[in-house]
């Protein structure tokens, strides 16, 4: 199987909660854009996993991997090889690992005969990550407790969306453990962003997004708030950090105005890509 693998961007973030078992409840808009990582998938003896990236790991810290290990603990065995082209950025809130982790669930199923529908596949994700059961059919999409209840939003209309990744990363974990929830005081007005993408009301959409994480990353690292800020003076109709950070994106109607700020923008990114939502 050669399966794409899209990102992921967050349109909203919201936390609701803290779970007793550490996770955090979570309400937020998620959509898939077209930045893909390569994902191939053979049978084999056991699970043998490489990358195009030395420095991700090839063992059971990667996604992947657990993906594969609790797709043949459900089955009863069998074994793959899995080889992953990456050019989503690692540690960069765009779900990389995670969109890798559901594409290999769904090669494998099908590589094996299907034995799984999709909402077992998303029951098995979620053991995997919390982002997975997204990934697992992406688009437009509410996702609710710790990212596992979903709720399709219908098509996303066409944005061109701008990313850009300064060249830091950020942990998931350590961002959502600096999380205090009482001191949170804006929260993204959800209701408001749904009806304004089903109604096509893109300006009034993206001026509305927010992430409640974003003051906590960007508090560690303030180059996230000038990437902000230079996507908006370059005409982005919003601009947001994506999930845990430090990739930024903007929303953009007009494609050549996105174009005019990537070479600023790579003055202080070493990644900056063009997409759009799928």
């Amino acid at each position: 199987m050669i399966l794409q693998a899209p990102a992921k961007i967050n349109f909203s973030l919201d936390i609701t909660g803290k779970r007793e078992d550490g996770y955090h409840e979570v309400k937020m808009i998620m959509e898939t854009v077209s930045l893909y990582d390569t994902v191939k998938i053979f049978k084999g003896k056991g699970i043998k996993l490489r990358c195009s990236l030395p420095y991700v790991p090839v063992n059971e810290k990667n996604i992947a991997y657990k993906a594969a290990a609790a797709f043949f603990e459900e089955i009863g065995g069998g074994g793959a090889f899995i080889d992953i082209v990456k050019r989503i950025p690692v540690a960069a809130g765009l779900a990389g690992g995670s969109t890798d982790g559901a594409v290999v669930l769904k090669g494998l199923n099908l590589l094996y005969d299907k034995p799984f529908d999709d909402e077992k596949l998303k029951n098995i994700a979620v053991k995997v990550g919390a982002d997975v059961p997204y990934c697992i059919n992406g688009r437009l999409a509410l996702a609710e407790g710790i990212g596992e209840k979903l709720t399709p939003l219908g098509p996303c209309p066409k944005m061109f969306v701008l990313l850009a990744k300064p060249n830091i990363a950020l942990s998931t974990k350590l961002v959502y453990s600096m999380v205090n929830i009482d001191e949170i005081k804006i929260h993204p007005d959800t209701d408001f962003l749904v009806s304004a993408l089903k109604s096509g009301d893109i300006k009034g959409f993206a001026s509305k997004m927010y992430n409640v994480l974003e003051n906590v990353s960007a508090g560690k690292f303030p180059i996230i708030e000038d990437i902000k800020k230079t996507m908006l003076k370059g005409g982005a109709l919003g601009s947001m950090m994506s999930g845990s950070g430090p990739t930024v994106f903007g929303i953009f109607d007009d494609e050549q105005q996105a174009k005019k700020i990537m070479p600023e923008l790579k003055k202080i990114c070493g990644f900056v890509y063009l997409a759009h939502t799928l």
